[in-house]
């Protein structure tokens, strides 16, 4: 399908650009009323994740998937979660491995590229109970997981997997690497590194002689943190490697269910490359959303205790296409 119009009217007159528009609902926003019933799912490895269910009796199911060093609550989690209880839909949030406030047992952390994970609870959600319907919904580098994991798996995806939604997705990962180091998005960098960085640090303590934790002192760009850190604790080449290998917009041709790609044109970390609309032009499953407003993973609506990205993704969840 083609590049389609957006509907949002933007957020207050308040949150006037798009670092606000990202930064406030993320520090402000409070979503009450989601009690969450933990389940811990062992893995093939031996590691875990942790799962948090809002099980409601429902013969539908939303996976929602977090962000970078995001967890099942942030706000968008909780109130997307929220939502789609509301409207006859079981929910899973899971968390990504070292994401639920324990760190986990493997080497290995998670990162964009990381679908064998999510496939592993998706497998769990559906030997669970016996769902008619299942919507995934993934969020930043949560987006950018689910669009990879339809892409590889293309026509072997589940009959009851119905549709996918990605919001504020980093489908091309060089591109927002890049985009990082700009000066205005020093905030950003600095947060996620120190974040990563203490994550790193840990490694170095649970598996001594794994990780130089030294090269620290040689990062310039996001791109070095990457071939020092990121790449080799998630068993990448490199930097490019990675990039190349995460990095959704090269799986997404082989999609066959319909998705929706929804990025804000003012979102602060992610380039335009990150929606890609020719792409949308050529793939009749894929569906390119680009307001202009938005920020990163914001969306807020005046006087609306959910966001614009929330109801919409139900809305995409719930209509019929052609």
């Amino acid at each position: 399908m083609p590049h389609i119009p957006s509907s949002y009217s933007g957020p207050p007159r308040y949150l006037y650009n798009g670092h606000l528009q990202t930064v406030i609902p993320s520090v402000l926003r409070t979503v009450p009323g989601v009690v969450y019933e933990r389940e811990r799912l062992t893995l093939n490895d031996g590691d875990f994740v942790d799962l948090d269910w809002v099980d409601g009796g429902n013969d539908r199911l939303v996976v929602l998937t977090h962000g970078l060093e995001g967890d099942s609550q942030r706000h968008y989690i909780r109130g997307t979660a929220r939502l789609f209880a509301q409207h006859g839909y079981d929910a899973l949030a899971w968390n990504c491995r070292s994401c639920s406030g324990e760190m986990n047992r493997a080497f290995r952390l998670y990162n964009h590229g990381e679908i064998g994970d999510f496939g592993a609870v998706i497998d769990h959600a559906l030997r669970t109970k016996p769902y008619r319907e299942v919507v995934l919904i993934g969020y930043s580098m949560g987006g950018n997981i689910t669009l990879k994991y339809l892409g590889v798996h293309g026509k072997n995806v589940s009959d009851v997997i119905r549709r996918a939604i990605a919001i504020s997705a980093p489908t091309d990962l060089l591109a927002s690497a890049k985009l990082l180091d700009l000066p205005s998005n020093r905030f950003y960098r600095n947060r996620f590194m120190k974040k990563l960085t203490l994550k790193m640090s840990q490694k170095a303590v649970q598996f001594p002689g794994k990780l130089d934790m030294s090269q620290l002192k040689q990062v310039k760009v996001w791109e070095d943190f990457d071939n020092f850190f990121s790449a080799p604790v998630n068993g990448y080449r490199d930097a490019q490697d990675f990039y190349q290998q995460a990095s959704a917009v090269n799986f997404m041709p082989d999609i066959h269910i319909p998705v929706l790609l929804l990025n804000a044109q003012n979102d602060p970390i992610l380039s335009p490359e990150c929606a890609p609309i020719w792409l949308a032009e050529k793939q009749a499953n894929i569906y390119v959303e680009t307001p202009r407003l938005g920020g990163h993973v914001g969306f807020v609506v005046p006087r609306d205790p959910f966001t614009y990205s929330e109801r919409r993704a139900l809305a995409f969840a719930n209509e019929k296409l052609i």
